[in-house]
């Protein structure tokens, strides 16, 4: 069953307030630098993983339990947006 509305919206309101945050999770992880070999990279999986934290309470709030499926569509949600999330990494804060 593919994810519901609420889920696909909410999902992309994350992803749209990770991007507009980049630069601060950038500045987190720069903090662990040089113990991490790439800051853009580190910083993309930390904002990975807070939408994959959102995904997981969006299912628990709809008592939705976590089919193959839905973790493929997650997943291509963002490989969707991974371009547009390296993007506000890789630049410079103004």
């Amino acid at each position: 069953m593919p994810l519901t509305k609420y889920i696909r919206d909410y999902l992309d309101s994350q992803i749209n307030y990770y991007i507009s945050e980049a630069q601060s999770f950038k500045q987190i992880i720069q903090n662990y630098s040089p113990e991490i070999s790439s800051v853009e990279d580190a910083t993309f999986g930390m904002i990975s993983g807070c939408v994959y934290s959102a995904f997981l309470r969006a299912c628990e709030n709809e008592k939705r339990p976590i089919e193959l499926e839905d973790m493929q569509e997650f997943n291509k949600i963002i490989k969707d947006n991974a371009a547009v999330i390296k993007k506000a990494i890789i630049q410079s804060p103004e």
